[in-house]
């Protein structure tokens, strides 16, 4: 347990909130009383005088019929408010001891805290199947977000997310892997770009390779991403970098000897959720609503197949995804997922591209 001190500092105000009548007193309130009292708001009531309780030498007044009535009335009172408080005392222990005991838990087994470093308001729970529940919180004065203590020169990454409800227009959440800011960096990106309510929420895949980017597949999600987790996963090998969408490949970035392709940076693994008012939602017509903050989204079921910089490769699973390429039902997703829900493809903006197209545009 974390911190046993504090279960010891509640268990002491049990005790203390309890005081035992004087030997010289119970003869006299044993038949009116408890053994114990509720100190000090009802110890006074059984104050006498030490004349009174010399019953050796001077027995006890007899009692009118009323008085006899009026202290039998205010012995049940005080056993009543003693075993009322008496409950509270140990339904505070046991509130404590759960609260110590969850947390001890929560710090031994967690997936957030051992393997990333977090930013912002970033908060744990435990869902009602025991995963681990990692939230990131947007409102006007912050974003958040969580990285990889450790970087990755190619792996399998996966996680659930579940997004953020209703308006979420201009609002960001991403699962993507980055060697950093720099002019040369490497990066390979799923963001979610967040929505007026009823509109579908886009995915943005992006690869950047040497600081060259503009390399991106949105897709218009075909269902609803803040109604129940789904599972997001990116596979990033020597040959190609694929997206996946609850085990469905919808993207293959292909890797080509003479074009720029992450092989050399290693990159750690970023979540965010941040304010992207100037760009995501409609090219940047839609800002946040920051009326509807704070803005969550929630992420569990992280795991990560992959090989650590200047370690061994290993983690979650088997080794097949270092030469995983599309098989013909995954290319058949990939065609689907063009088909159906695609809403823009690199390759087809040549107003973006006004010298030609990237080279690869014409290779896949």
């Amino acid at each position: 347990m974390k911190n046993p001190s504090k279960i010891i500092a509640v268990c002491s105000f049990c005790s203390c909130a309890r005081t035992t009548i004087p030997t010289n007193e119970a003869s006299h309130a044993e038949e009116h009383a408890p053994t114990t009292i509720i100190k000090p708001r009802h110890l006074s009531v059984f104050r006498r005088t030490a004349s009174e309780h010399d019953h050796t030498t001077h027995p006890p007044p007899l009692l009118t019929d009323s008085q006899k009535a009026r202290s039998s009335a205010r012995g049940c009172r005080v056993q009543t408010t003693t075993y009322t408080m008496a409950r509270r005392s140990l339904a505070l222990l046991l509130a404590s001891s759960l609260a110590l005991m969850s947390a001890a838990v929560a710090s031994a087994d967690s997936w957030l805290y051992d393997k990333f470093n977090t930013d912002g308001t970033v908060r744990t729970q435990y869902d009602a199947s025991g995963q681990e529940v990692a939230m990131l919180s947007l409102d006007r004065s912050s974003g958040a977000g969580f990285n990889s203590k450790e970087q990755y020169l190619y792996g399998e990454f996966s996680v659930q997310m579940k997004l953020i409800p209703g308006n979420s227009a201009g609002t960001v959440s991403c699962f993507y892997l980055s060697s950093g800011d720099g002019d040369g960096h490497d990066e390979i990106d799923m963001e979610f770009m967040g929505n007026a309510s009823g509109q579908p929420v886009v995915l943005n895949t992006n690869v950047w390779a040497s600081g060259d980017g503009k390399k991106e597949h949105q897709f218009d999600l075909w269902f609803d991403p803040s109604a129940d987790y789904h599972t997001y996963t990116i596979i990033w090998n020597p040959t190609n970098i694929l997206f996946k969408v609850d085990g469905d490949v919808i993207r293959c970035f292909k890797r080509y000897a003479d074009l720029p392709y992450p092989n050399a940076r290693p990159m750690a693994l970023h979540a965010t959720l941040w304010d992207g008012s100037y760009w995501a939602t409609e090219k940047g017509k839609v800002p946040v609503d920051w009326s509807a903050a704070p803005f969550v989204v929630s992420y569990r079921g992280y795991s990560a197949n992959a090989c650590v910089s200047g370690g061994a490769c290993g983690g979650g699973g088997d080794d097949g995804w270092m030469s995983k390429q599309p098989d013909d039902a995954e290319w058949g997703t990939i065609r689907w997922a063009e088909s159906n829900y695609m809403r823009y493809n690199y390759c087809d903006d040549g107003w973006r591209f006004p010298q030609g197209l990237p080279p690869e545009c014409s290779r896949s």
